[in-house]
């Protein structure tokens, strides 16, 4: 009798939506700096600005490019007991016995899970802009998920009104 093989863990994040936010964060930093720096230098007549003036455009630089890293902060882990997926900023553990499905439609941004009371949830860290990564990380979610099934078959009574 073959030794039984447990499918791998899986771990993924969007690689190419982290390094869009990082380099959006980065830019959106320096022209902030640049707008503080030449602040001073100009003035309306009616308004003039101070070196407070000044500090408070590169802490909203850094508050904004904060709020564009977050976007790219998704991340899902898988292993048998069940996935931990992270969006922007909400987090669900779910366990497998609560999936019926691990979806990712043609046309779909990101995979979404199906759930058993049908609902779905996105999983904003499996991209299609990820490509081979992307597929990658479906089909080990698939598997995962077909391992549960098989070690923890539910019985579903195929009737139209359920009995009394």
């Amino acid at each position: 009798m073959p030794p039984e093989t447990n499918p791998r863990p899986v771990s993924a994040v969007p690689r190419r939506l982290r390094l869009m936010t990082a380099v959006m964060a980065g830019v959106l930093v320096v022209a902030m700096t640049v707008v503080a720096v030449l602040l001073k230098s100009s003035t309306t007549g009616v308004v003039s600005f101070h070196t407070s003036d000044q500090v408070a455009m590169v802490g909203l630089g850094l508050a904004l490019g904060a709020g564009v890293l977050l976007v790219g902060r998704s991340r899902v882990d898988a292993d048998a007991e069940g996935l931990r997926v992270r969006n922007v900023v909400i987090s669900h553990e779910v366990p497998w016995s609560a999936v019926r499905a691990v979806r990712f439609d043609e046309h779909s941004p990101w995979a979404t899970l199906l759930l058993s009371n049908d609902d779905e949830l996105a999983v904003s860290a499996v991209q299609a802009a990820d490509g081979e990564r992307a597929l990658v990380a479906v089909r080990g979610l698939r598997a995962l998920l077909a391992d549960h099934q098989a070690r923890h078959p539910v019985l579903r009574e195929d009737l139209l009104y359920p009995r009394e």
